[in-house]
């Protein structure tokens, strides 16, 4: 791919996980904007305040490995930014077989108050610019560079205003295009934006999350000396899980909220706070955590997700921290069913909450990488045969379920998320 932009870069079934080559039917583009219209499908959802790189191979120009991360407030953080995603995908895709022949990178954020996309796009030049002076320093070259912004697309590598020009090219309408064809034939899906996903998930504000952390205070004053005595620790593990498996039927019973934009799915109305304080408190306990995570197919699968989700948007405040076990199962339940994007996110959000979060730091390690969950799958499956017949076991001790302190790092500006994210 050069400049003026006549070779193509033909992709291979673009979505959000990597595919052998070969695989699916190959698609051919030829212009910044046909790869602006791909990146969702690459992705599996449209991108919002996002750096993206995606990692190109060969002399078609075969698309590997991508990685999204926020684009930090401050410019300050651009240079660190730039060296750490153009490292992380580079030497990644080594480790995956092989070094990329190039990158294509997106920056993607639409105007501010009084802002137009062509200010938003002259505002991140400098980005653009490190990003392609830290993969040059790897041996790696920025072949495009584009800028998605109000509709319109820019791109920082093209001199030739007939293609490119200072205004910018205007997007294909949603869905319109010989892309979104061709994804929709080969069964690839959008899963909305990358707000809406986030918005599914992210704390609740205001005097619902005042209230919310109250009833956790509460819980937490009963809970905590239960889960502290080892002898009723079986107890409120037993308690926890039952009363997971009642809000699961709840919710099967109650179809997803829909209409309201970006906020569909959401199944805040269906459990009280005190409900949702006690199992987020509980979820605290690793092993009660674990027989938690068996639920991750057939029909257990979707009630279970929903709840996680309600219960992720219920950790607030002092306890937001505590929001890393229920993110971490939703990711878990949305990788084992097949969405990947959406459980890169969550996971994400998990470690955003507690970095040390280990069993969200694994998945989200086995999701990039492109790892089958069969084999975990397979593992919960055969630990909950063995369960089933005998008396329950005392769950292993986690994590304090108290106050913690409050998380105030930015979402997503400093952690790349691997291949996906």
């Amino acid at each position: 791919m050069t400049n003026n932009h006549e070779p193509h870069v033909p992709s291979d079934r673009p979505s959000a996980s990597r595919k052998p080559s070969g695989a699916g039917p190959q698609i051919t583009l030829r212009s910044p904007a046909e790869l602006a219209d791909a990146l969702p499908y690459m992705l599996g959802f449209h991108p919002t305040d996002s750096l993206v790189m995606v990692a190109v191979h060969g002399e078609g120009g075969r698309f590997g490995g991508r990685l999204r991360v926020g684009i930090p407030v401050s410019p300050d953080e651009w240079e660190e930014t730039a060296q750490q995603t153009a490292d992380c995908l580079i030497r990644g895709s080594e480790r995956r077989g092989g070094k990329p022949d190039g990158i294509v990178l997106f920056l993607c954020q639409e105007p501010g108050e009084d802002e137009t996309g062509q200010r938003v796009m002259t505002r991140l030049r400098p980005l653009a610019q490190r990003v392609r002076l830290a993969c040059g320093a790897l041996e790696v070259p920025v072949l495009e560079a584009v800028c998605l912004s109000a509709g319109r697309l820019w791109s920082y590598v093209c001199p030739d205003a007939r293609c490119c020009p200072a205004e910018g090219t205007r997007l294909a309408a949603v869905g319109t295009s010989v892309m979104a064809a061709a994804a929709t034939f080969a069964g690839l899906q959008v899963r909305g934006s990358l707000k809406d996903i986030e918005g599914r998930l992210a704390p609740l504000t205001g005097p619902e999350a005042d209230a919310m952390e109250r009833a956790l205070d509460e819980a937490a004053i009963a809970l905590v000396p239960k889960i502290l005595d080892g002898a009723t620790r079986e107890e409120v593990a037993a308690e926890t899980l039952a009363l997971a498996r009642t809000l699961m039927r709840r919710i099967t019973l109650a179809p997803p909220a829909q209409g309201r934009r970006g906020a569909d799915d959401r199944d805040d109305g269906l459990l009280t706070h005190d409900e949702a304080a006690a199992l987020i408190l509980g979820l605290q306990d690793r092993e009660t955590r674990d027989r938690a995570a068996e639920w991750m197919e057939g029909d257990e699968a979707a009630p279970a997700l929903r709840l996680w989700r309600a219960l992720a948007r219920r950790a607030v405040g002092a306890y937001t921290e505590h929001a890393a076990a229920p993110l971490t199962l939703a990711g878990w339940v949305s990788w084992s069913t097949g969405d990947e994007p959406t459980a890169r996110i969550a996971l994400g959000m998990a470690l955003e909450a507690d970095a040390d979060y280990r069993f969200a730091q694994l998945l989200h390690h086995a999701c990039n990488e492109g790892i089958d969950p069969e084999g975990l799958r397979q593992c919960l499956r055969e630990e909950r045969r063995r369960r089933e017949p005998r008396s329950r076991r005392r769950p292993a001790a986690g994590r304090p379920p108290g106050r913690r302190r409050r998380i105030t790092s930015g979402r997503d500006s400093r952690r790349p998320a691997g291949s996906g994210q």
